[in-house]
């Protein structure tokens, strides 16, 4: 039984190599990696390309085509019956696709195994952001965690027999891709140990621009709308409500909705204080003042990610209905 590893590329030169390293200290070599570039204007195809000599390496360069479309290209040109798939930016552990890749080679009547994925932060900023907004192993259910393509292995046949992922949609493909694989393969085996470690967005500003991205894939695709609009409903009526109140009536309304943020908090509090007990990528732990600077980063990132998703999913809303005219 054969292993492909593939990964879709853009524009990633200067941050690729530690994936490639990464992929050479694998404890199962893959069979085969393929890279899919989707028309770099940087030394990305060149870097990848100088591993030749040290991995079982391919690449295809397919200019234009987005992230769906270039896992697609990948996985049809792969010659393995397991797919292990990941993302550029990330660094796999040692055993990773040994993990990942486990239950498929052990057992014929399991197509699909979700990986995990962790933060790897470079500064106090990154490391508050890693815990506000990603779960940690502790907070899955896998029988409902719907798993990123950074970290996932298939099946070929089942990539297949689902349609791949949908080549119509740029941001959230990979959960169209899980629900289609959990309608038919449910249950998903679950590998916590397979970890790729990524760096969390490193500013408010490229956070921002993450979440909305991801929320206009939600809009363009359907997907989430109680939970968007719980989200409308808690800032655009019961925050103002609060507020009215707390200047009409008494300041106690404006406590009220301090608790209510903290509240949204509580989990990634927990994280952060598991968070500070490990290094950072130099190796360097966080001083007590930096500690008490992720603290007051929390609520920060949690409004300006919330703001962002209510930005972007109406012009994935509008889009989608402008595709049915």
């Amino acid at each position: 039984m054969t292993i492909s590893l593939i990964a879709t590329v853009y524009n990633e030169g200067a941050a690729i190599r530690p994936l490639l390293d990464s992929i050479i200290a694998q404890s199962l070599p893959p069979d085969e990696v393929l890279f899919v570039d989707g028309g770099s204007s940087d030394d990305t195809v060149a870097q990848i390309r100088a591993y030749a000599d040290r991995l079982p390496l391919r690449v295809q360069v397919h200019p234009g085509a987005n992230i769906s479309r270039g896992r697609n290209l990948a996985i049809a040109a792969a010659t393995g019956d397991i797919i292990a798939i990941t993302d550029a930016g990330v660094v796999l552990e040692p055993n990773w696709l040994a993990d990942i890749t486990r239950p498929l080679r052990l057992h014929p009547d399991i197509h699909v195994v979700s990986g995990f994925f962790a933060p790897d932060p470079h500064s106090a900023f990154e490391l508050a952001m890693g815990a506000t907004v990603l779960p940690a192993a502790t907070d899955i259910n896998p029988d409902s965690f719907l798993p990123s393509s950074r970290s996932l292995a298939v099946r070929q046949s089942a990539w297949q027999a689902v349609g791949g992922y949908p080549e119509w949609l740029d941001y959230c493909e990979d959960l169209l891709f899980d629900f289609a694989l959990r309608e038919r393969y449910h249950p998903f085996a679950w590998a916590p140990t397979a970890i790729a470690h990524f760096r969390p967005r490193p500013s408010l500003k490229a956070f921002f621009i993450q979440y909305y991205r991801y929320s206009r894939g939600d809009g363009k695709a359907d997907l989430w709308r109680l939970r968007h609009a719980i989200r409308y409903g808690t800032y655009l009526i019961a925050a103002p409500l609060l507020l009215g109140l707390g200047a009409a009536v008494h300041p106690l309304f404006w406590l009220a909705g301090l608790l209510g943020l903290a509240a949204t908090c509580r989990t990634p509090y927990r994280r952060l204080h598991r968070a500070w007990q490990r290094p950072l990528a130099d190796g360097r732990l966080l001083t007590p003042t930096e500690k008490a600077g992720t603290v007051l980063l929390v609520p920060v990132i949690r409004v300006v990610g919330d703001g962002a998703k209510m930005l972007g999913y109406p012009v994935g809303v509008w889009w989608r209905l402008r595709q049915r005219r």
